[in-house]
């Protein structure tokens, strides 16, 4: 069985959903999500729904908090995946990130191998982040330059 590459990235809006200071964000969401899926190498996202009943659980992972946006996908490698994040509309986006996003939250990506046709859950994706906060990079959860020097291309 192979392995394919896990990512989460989560962020606390600076404002709510619904407010024009983050519409072109929230409005570009579709699009981006569907360019991702059409990408080479893409394998899986968690479906919306999915995603908005996992960040509104106050007993959850995530906490409950309505401004949270967040992602949970699965890649083939880690060229695919660099490939959408760096040379789509999806970096025109991430450019402009620090308009959108509050500051100071720490960690905000996380990546990890999983075996082919797994499909992780938000706490296994939190559990990941919250690893890579508290340890730094280990083949366990990591990020960019750690997966650029260790996974396999």
């Amino acid at each position: 069985m192979g392995v394919h590459l896990a990512e989460f990235n989560i962020g606390v809006l600076r404002y709510p959903w619904g407010d024009p200071r983050i519409a072109d964000f929230a409005n570009a969401l579709d699009q981006v999500n569907a360019i991702a899926a059409r990408s080479p190498g893409f394998i899986w996202r968690m479906p919306d729904d999915d995603m908005d009943a996992a960040q509104r659980d106050p007993s959850g992972p995530l906490g409950d908090n309505p401004r949270t946006a967040s992602t949970l996908s699965v890649w083939r490698d880690l060229p695919s995946l660099e490939r959408f994040v760096w040379r789509t509309l999806h970096k025109r986006f991430f450019d402009r990130r620090e308009e959108w996003f509050a500051p100071g939250q720490g960690v905000r990506l996380v990546l990890w191998r999983t075996p082919e046709g797994h499909r992780p859950s938000i706490a296994e994706a939190v559990e990941r982040l919250r690893s890579l906060d508290a340890r730094g990079d280990t083949d366990f959860a990591f990020g960019w330059e750690y997966a650029k020097q260790t996974y396999p291309s």
